[in-house]
């Protein structure tokens, strides 16, 4: 294992988050606080309680599974994607580094810059409601998972992307209604049975589900089956990023 280039794409890539740090770590910040501050004002003035907890502090592991969600994919698809748009990406492949290595680097930058933003925000919502982690090893262990899992799909976003209207296409028309719908505000069981059906297709919903669990142990889900669909859905990445390296796609054409 050439630990000396996986350290040096990691560094590269955490320095650039450190160069646009108002970009990168401020305003998701700022941006899921004032979710925070409309949701939990406008709708937690006529919703008190979900499930016996405050909806302020119920909606708190809703904001920052939807802040780590996008940040892993963005942080991810441009640090690959830049450099195809660049060329740098045939020195890369040329080097002394193996497919995994080059890996390594960028989904561990990525997945870093994401856990390191959804425990500001969880910092951050503290100065709001009142919090307490019942399972703070669960509450992590979903973290890293959620946000080593959505940067290796970023990381074969970035790859499938030819231009930067496919980088944003997905997450933007995709990703981000899925995480709203997915019970980022609500319980699952609010809904009419019908609609309830529907929105267990949506991954999302295990992912927060079982975040959710970790803060209250109240889940939409059994947390088996989230923590099943969140390694599912890490196994299926690995697989296609396997073949994406193996193949070349878009990689060496």
């Amino acid at each position: 294992m050439n630990y000396r280039a996986i350290r040096a794409i990691y560094l590269f890539e955490m320095a650039r988050t450190w160069r646009t740090l108002l970009q990168s770590i401020v305003s998701p910040v700022v941006s899921t606080s004032l979710y925070f501050v409309v949701f939990g004002a406008a709708i937690g003035s006529r919703i008190t309680e979900v499930e016996g907890v405050s909806y302020g502090t119920f909606i708190v592991p809703g904001l920052v599974m939807l802040s780590v969600l996008t940040q892993s994919i963005a942080n991810a698809s441009f640090g690959i994607y830049f450099p195809k748009f660049a060329g740098t990406i045939y020195e890369i492949l040329s080097a002394p580094i193996s497919y995994l290595e080059i890996v390594i680097g960028y989904v561990g930058a990525a997945a870093t810059k994401s856990i390191i933003l959804g425990l500001i925000i969880l910092a951050t919502a503290g100065l709001f409601v009142p919090l307490h982690i019942n399972h703070p090893v669960w509450m992590l262990t979903f973290l890293v998972l959620t946000a080593v899992t959505f940067s290796l799909f970023g990381f074969i976003i970035g790859i499938w992307a030819d231009g930067f209207e496919k980088l944003q296409m997905i997450p933007m028309l995709v990703v981000t209604p899925l995480t709203f719908l997915g019970g980022s505000f609500y319980s699952v069981n609010m809904l009419p049975s019908g609609w309830r059906t529907i929105t267990l297709f949506n991954p999302v919903v295990y992912l927060i589900s079982g975040f959710r669990w970790s803060f209250f142990e109240i889940a939409d889900v059994s947390v088996a089956v989230s923590l099943g669909m969140t390694v599912g859905f890490l196994v299926v990445c690995m697989f296609i990023v396997a073949w994406i390296f193996r193949t070349g796609y878009r990689l060496k054409n």
